[in-house]
């Protein structure tokens, strides 16, 4: 945020941009980016006037300022504000609170206030679906933002959420290294498939020839999520390298994109039947179909998303 900060008020000219209704800040050129944030945090600034002192961004807000990487938002998701119970609610669209007897705890980043990360995370499962939760826990873990003992902690209480974070918290195991890898990780779970996460393979002296996403226990098969870093030309020079070295191991290497884990997923639990040696069924798949039609990672999900936040109509869009 630079030196000049936001603004209560009405502001004129192309020096100001509007955050919502009465809150202006100082125009900015965004920077560009492979992956914008939801939610800029110059426009942040501006959302903050409208809290008292003891109000804190929570929820997905507060999660993603954090450093939590997310899945794309759709455009009608609100801010998420932690207000006390008798604090005057913001009459501005865009913007979802929630009223708690005691002030929810936070930390001041870059200015602005955010819950804990184990505030927040029991925030967000209230609206996000289980495969969702999983994935962010496990990226929150990996990067070392939180600690699943802090989070087993605040899951005990009878925060609204705690339910649903307690329920997710056996299914995190926190060494994917990216949103993706968590998911081809889930799949491979609910279809009772044994994976074990960040495998190295060895040779016989001892060298590791390959880390992999995924080793399908006892068998010789590794499964990788494969990204869109893949396609570059020196990538995939590496790549060839790297799969006739697991090849001389006598191991199989199968990479799958985000539109195998999405669309095509039964195929992947017909790759891990024919590599353990059990009759395909494909039915087993019916579980990721369902918990996905409720996952912000898919438009479904997005839709079910937003019905579950009481009032959520879009935040205002910085021209």
């Amino acid at each position: 945020m630079g030196e000049v900060e936001a603004v209560r008020g009405h502001r004129r000219g192309a020096a100001w941009a509007g955050v919502t209704y009465g809150v202006h800040r100082p125009a900015s050129e965004p920077a560009p980016a492979e992956h914008p944030p939801a939610w800029a945090e110059d426009d942040l600034s501006g959302w903050q006037l409208l809290m008292t002192d003891i109000g804190c961004f929570t929820g997905l807000t507060a999660l993603e300022v954090h450093g939590v990487p997310l899945p794309a938002l759709p455009d009608e998701c609100p801010v998420f504000f932690a207000l006390a119970k008798d604090d005057p609610r913001p009459m501005r669209s865009g913007v979802h609170t929630s009223r708690h007897i005691r002030p929810v705890e936070h930390v001041v980043v870059r200015g602005l206030r955010l819950a804990t990360l184990p505030e927040a995370f029991v925030a967000a499962a209230r609206w996000v679906g289980f495969v969702d939760l999983v994935a962010l826990i496990d990226a929150a873990i990996h990067l070392e933002l939180v600690s699943l003992k802090e989070l087993e902690a605040i899951a005990t209480t009878r925060r609204p959420g705690s339910r649903r974070l307690r329920a997710a918290l056996p299914w995190v195991d926190g060494r994917a290294e990216s949103l993706w890898e968590s998911l081809l990780r889930l799949l491979h779970v609910v279809c009772d498939i044994e994976v074990e996460p960040q495998w190295a393979l060895v040779d016989a002296d001892g060298f590791v020839v390959a880390e992999a996403d995924l080793w399908v226990v006892g068998t010789n098969a590794l499964h990788e999520y494969d990204g869109d870093e893949h396609e570059k030309a020196s990538r995939r020079v590496r790549d060839r390298r790297r799969d006739r070295r697991v090849d001389r191991q006598g191991f199989v290497r199968r990479g799958y994109t985000g539109g195998d884990v999405l669309l095509r997923a039964v195929t992947i639990l017909e790759d891990a039947d024919r590599s353990l040696g059990r009759e395909h069924d494909p039915a087993r798949i019916r579980e990721w179909h369902r918990l996905l039609r409720d996952s912000l990672f898919t438009p479904a999900g997005r839709v079910a998303f937003l019905g579950r936040i009481p009032a959520a109509p879009p935040r205002r869009r910085t021209p």
